[in-house]
């Protein structure tokens, strides 16, 4: 189960690197009522976070957002000892703060911002505007929210009205990140075409000529053997006669 957890996280986290420009280090906005979900349930967001993302975060939060849950008192009091941990980032509201929502609201208009919320109103907000990432705790599990409806939308109408030249230069960069970029030596080595070869000799269909030197050849060889055969002696054949016939031809002989 974990291991799909981190799958859907690291696709999602893909698509807003890919399309919103979202990197390393991923910077995670922090609201108080996150973190009163995370003391509810035990959860030490740091370390949880880290493990999930399985990859460098920075965690942030604001002055407004700070302000707000110091005033709400007693009840948010563990969240906002909690809150004041993360790295305070100017919002531009110091001297006039503003609601925690109208805050992070603002602070995602133009910068690249995971925003960790359990503010379903403000998370509804958010889905309505495309390139907005959410994360928010299910019991003690964080969860990081598939792309919205608007993001996927603004995504497709950019890739219909998207220039060849730019198409390339996106696949290229795409390439690179994932470690698939080909130098340009292979690809000579890959395009290098061998001249052509020759022929398989016992494949090759004979001339005339080289059939009649053949015949000619054969021939030849022929007639040697048959001369040969010509001047060859007979052989004599030798009889072996019995030893008493031997005798009886010498007696008569003498």
């Amino acid at each position: 189960m974990k291991i799909t957890r981190n799958k859907k996280s690291h696709k999602t986290l893909m698509f807003f690197a890919t399309h919103f420009q979202y990197h390393e280090p991923y910077q995670v906005l922090i609201d108080a009522t996150f973190c009163q979900a995370a003391l509810k349930n035990k959860v030490i967001i740091e370390e949880q976070l880290k493990k999930y993302f399985q990859s460098q975060v920075k965690l942030l939060t604001t002055q407004c957002i700070i302000l707000e849950a110091e005033a709400l008192g007693a009840p948010l009091t563990g969240a906002t000892q909690i809150v004041k941990q993360f790295y305070v980032h100017k919002c531009g509201h110091e001297g006039k703060p503003v609601t925690a929502a109208e805050c992070i609201k603002q602070m995602t208009k133009d910068s690249r911002y995971i925003v960790a919320s359990q503010d379903r109103s403000l998370q509804e907000s958010l889905r309505k505007v495309p390139g907005r990432c959410l994360l928010y705790l299910h019991k003690a599990a964080p969860v990081l929210e598939a792309p919205s409806d608007a993001s996927k939308k603004w995504v497709h109408k950019k890739a219909k009205n998207l220039l060849p030249a730019e198409a390339e230069k996106k696949i290229e960069i795409l390439k690179k990140k994932e470690g698939l970029q080909v130098s340009k030596d292979a690809v000579a080595i890959q395009r290098k075409h061998k001249g052509p070869k020759n022929p398989n000799p016992l494949s090759r269909k004979k001339s005339k000529k080289e059939k009649q030197n053949r015949q000619q050849e054969k021939s030849k060889v022929f007639q040697v053997a048959e001369s040969s055969k010509t001047d060859m002696k007979p052989k004599r054949k030798r009889i072996k006669l019995p030893a008493h016939i031997k005798e009886a031809l010498k007696n008569k002989q003498s």
